[in-house]
């Protein structure tokens, strides 16, 4: 059965469509991501914490779109593979962004403790995935697979960990918070909206984003559909390309200000929520635990997804500067491994 009614429009209309709702999505999360930090500056909050639980949410909100719409119409594989799909590019997405900012390696200008501690974490919770999928999962309550709980409880549990973990951390960089932290407060220093309308355009900005990426969601669909592509590398690339397109213009937004951390925190934050609906997919689908219908296909895309968090969390660790083709060492490593990954991909669908 279709997932969207866009299927029923030609090919040419789809593109269309999605073309003009990735523009949206551009320029809407330009201004959220720039609301989100007059806030943050505004009331002492973490932009780390700022990136991972509101960035990371609100852009997450075209995958919830999807995995319930591709649940509910018996397609279990499509709904996992766009959230483990999504995973892997927003990664991706902080390389290219890295490249397009052409300043830093992004990784050398990260010093908070909870930004690394977000990528240990994301990179543990996408080997639990895998060693999920390849376990199986038993129903609880006969209705959700205990592994789905579990994965659900540890996305919960990582962003507590990670929210309070600058203040807990034993540990800050050498050279943390000279240049970038002046530079900072005097962009903060500077005339700003009242609070409340700063809450009211990141509103309009994040309701706006939610309907574009909707959008791109149901074309991004129907051009999987008319492009014939399996239900397992159709969700993987297409679709999760669709719906991770406003963490890449949030994330290109965050970089260009030098909110690093908030960048960060936007695509680790979305890893957390998109991993975390594993759990709303098995509240819908009806046949089983949902972890059960997927196999090695998605078992390599949850171990692709850790390993670009794992060259990440390196990259964190060493904070060199050194960049080559605009980019850090790390981000032209997460691009190769990810190509090398989706040919594999591909070969296994």
């Amino acid at each position: 059965m279709p997932l969207s009614a866009a299927t029923s429009y030609p090919l040419w209309l789809n593109a269309l469509l999605f073309l003009a709702a990735a523009a949206v999505v551009w320029g809407a999360g330009t201004r959220l991501t720039r609301s989100l930090d007059a806030i943050a500056a505004r009331t002492g909050m973490s932009r780390a914490f700022a990136g991972m639980l509101f960035l990371g949410s609100v852009t997450s909100l075209p995958e919830i779109a999807n995995v319930v719409t591709a649940a509910a119409f018996d397609h279990p594989k499509l709904a996992i593979n766009n959230l483990l799909g999504a995973s892997a590019l927003v990664l991706v997405q902080l390389a290219v962004a890295d490249a397009l900012t052409g300043r830093d390696a992004v990784t050398s200008v990260i010093a908070k403790p909870s930004t690394l501690m977000m990528a240990a974490l994301a990179m543990l919770m996408l080997v639990v995935v895998a060693m999920a999928i390849t376990a199986g999962d038993v129903l609880l309550f006969g209705a959700v697979g205990a592994w789905a709980i579990a994965i659900c409880a540890l996305a919960v549990a990582g962003f507590w960990l990670a929210a309070g973990y600058d203040r807990r951390a034993p540990w800050l960089a050498r050279d943390h918070g000279a240049a970038g932290t002046a530079a900072e407060e005097a962009e903060d220093a500077g005339p700003q909206a009242p609070l409340a309308a700063l809450l009211a355009r990141a509103a309009a900005a994040a309701a706006l984003l939610v309907a574009a990426g909707y959008t791109l969601s149901q074309t991004g669909d129907a051009l999987a559909a008319q492009t014939g592509l399996g239900s397992s590398m159709t969700g993987f690339a297409l679709i999760s390309a669709a719906t991770s397109q406003p963490e890449f213009s949030t994330v290109v937004a965050a970089l260009r200000i030098r909110r690093y951390e908030m960048a960060f925190g936007d695509v680790l934050g979305s890893i957390f929520v998109n991993l975390s609906m594993i759990l709303l997919a098995d509240a819908i689908y009806a046949g089983g635990p949902v972890l059960d219908q997927l196999g090695a296909f998605e078992t390599l895309s949850a171990l692709l997804g850790a390993a670009l968090s794992g060259v990440y969390l390196i990259g964190l660790l060493e904070r060199r500067n050194p960049t080559v083709l605009r980019m850090g060492y790390d981000s032209l490593a997460v691009l190769l491994i990810f190509a090398a990954g989706l040919a594999l991909l591909y070969a296994r669908r």
